[in-house]
């Protein structure tokens, strides 16, 4: 079933958040706040809202800057922000963290992220540990390494070239483009998304997804990247906070869930007690 409010969220970076809502349906036991991955909107995490809502669990899911229905001045389609994306795109986050807050005090969050979801999450709890009571962070990549440093080469070379903030040429084919070609017997060019065919064409058939991002939010998402594969980040996050990773073991974005393996040894290695990692 759809979400049972759909509402806009002033963002104190000027964006106007598309922001749904789904309410549990049994005693509230925490709130899940959603964020969803390149190239979608929340709306499709509607289903997944049921099932959280079924268990006793609000749900919080917004569109990130420049994707769905949200809006914002510096934010066309495919772009976070003129400047500082990145930063805007936490601030956001904080703002419907904030709303929470205020609707439901004194109830635990989950913080949820989704493949770019997963890297705007973390990065949250780089600076917000203290106001999340645990996280669960899906087929998220911060194993770029020295093919993310070549990758923001090309990126600079295209701003170069191109002129303006547009639509990159060059990340479609390292990214989605080689993620479907991996994909052995591929239906669609976008059956690396997920096994279940009906999702394959749910994303294909929605205008709001698949589009090609700008540049600039290439760019910004390196920067969330590379900022979540520096441990020090982790430096003010509570060792005890339960954390659950998830990577798919044929998940070409992931290295066959290789990069998530990857961040689970690293945070085990700086004391996180709390970890599971599928």
């Amino acid at each position: 079933m759809p979400f049972d409010r759909s509402i806009s969220l002033d963002s104190p970076t000027g964006a106007m958040l598309a922001l749904h809502v789904r309410e549990a349906q049994a005693r509230p036991r925490a709130v899940v706040q959603v964020n969803h991955g390149l190239a979608e909107h929340a709306g499709r995490y509607a289903r997944f809202a049921d099932f959280l809502a079924a268990r006793g669990f609000h749900v919080y899911a917004h569109d990130h800057r420049g994707h769905g229905a949200t809006t914002a001045p510096d934010a066309p389609p495919g772009r976070f922000a003129l400047e500082n994306g990145a930063e805007k795109v936490i601030a956001d986050v904080a703002a419907v963290h904030g709303l929470i807050a205020r609707e439901h005090p004194g109830l635990p969050v989950v913080l949820f992220g989704h493949s770019m979801g997963g890297l705007i999450a973390l990065n949250f709890l780089f600076v917000h540990a203290d106001q999340v009571r645990a996280a669960a962070i899906w087929n998220a990549n911060f194993s770029a390494g020295l093919a993310g440093r070549a990758a923001l080469a090309l990126l600079a070379w295209e701003k170069f070239r191109r002129g303006s903030d547009v639509p990159s040429r060059l990340l479609p084919r390292l990214t989605f483009q080689a993620w479907g070609k991996a994909v052995p017997d591929r239906r669609t060019p976008f059956d690396w998304l997920s096994r279940d065919g009906r999702e394959v064409d749910r994303y294909i058939a929605d205008p709001l997804c698949g589009w090609d991002a700008s540049v600039s939010m290439w760019r910004d998402i390196f920067s969330l990247i590379f900022r979540g594969a520096d441990d020090a980040g982790f430096a003010h996050v509570r060792r005890d906070l339960p954390v659950l990773l998830v990577g798919g073991e044929k998940d070409p974005a992931t290295d066959g869930g290789k990069a998530i393996e990857h961040l689970a040894a690293r945070m085990r290695g700086t004391g996180f007690s709390n970890l599971v990692s599928r």
